[in-house]
């Protein structure tokens, strides 16, 4: 199931620009269920006119909100979705009754899964991670390579394999500032 399912309440024209001259028109009946983009979604809701309701993807409802809250750890989140936190913060871009609901199961999954997440990280040194990153979304991948790069980091450092530490530009560059004003 696709993170895009939106149904269109009113009958709707939608025409696009085709080639030179050509134009194409497509009309849906009221009701009609259509998947869209999430940028179209939010470039045709307006809680005015009713253009477009959207229909939450299942990952976001009640049943699966439960699942998270008995035991988030066990969810494939890239089977469900890639983008879980990323794309269920934008659903609350809609005006949708279950928002509060749906935000405060983005925060707690993301709790209940961070620290296994850095842990795993922590104690994968030099393993094949594949199948624990396998079933982790964007997100946490991210965050399992920022553990990774920073405990491999920490392990060259210790065996003085480290660079030498220099100080970041914006250091240096309020050094200077700071004598120029003293010289001003």
């Amino acid at each position: 199931e696709g993170h895009s399912i939106h149904s269109l309440p009113l009958g709707l024209l939608y025409s696009y620009f085709h080639g030179k001259d050509n134009f194409c028109s497509f009309s849906f009946m009221q009701g009609s269920k259509l998947e869209i983009p999430l940028w179209l979604a939010k470039g045709l809701h307006d809680s005015k006119r009713r253009i477009i309701s959207v229909e939450l993807p299942k990952i976001y409802r009640e049943a699966w909100r439960t699942v998270f809250s008995a035991d988030a750890n066990v969810v494939d989140l890239h089977k469900m979705g890639p983008y879980y936190y990323g794309f269920g913060s934008q659903l609350l871009n809609f005006d949708n009754p279950e928002n509060p609901e749906i935000a405060q199961t983005i925060l707690q999954t993301f709790i209940s899964r961070f620290r296994r997440i850095m842990d795993s990280s922590q104690n994968a040194y030099n393993e094949d991670t594949s199948a624990l990153v396998a079933r982790l979304d964007e997100l946490e991948r991210a965050l399992f390579r920022a553990g990774q790069k920073g405990l491999n980091d920490f392990q060259c450092w210790e065996k003085g394999q480290a660079s030498q530490i220099t100080a970041s530009s914006l250091v240096q560059n309020y050094g200077k500032r700071k004598f120029t004003d003293v010289d001003g």
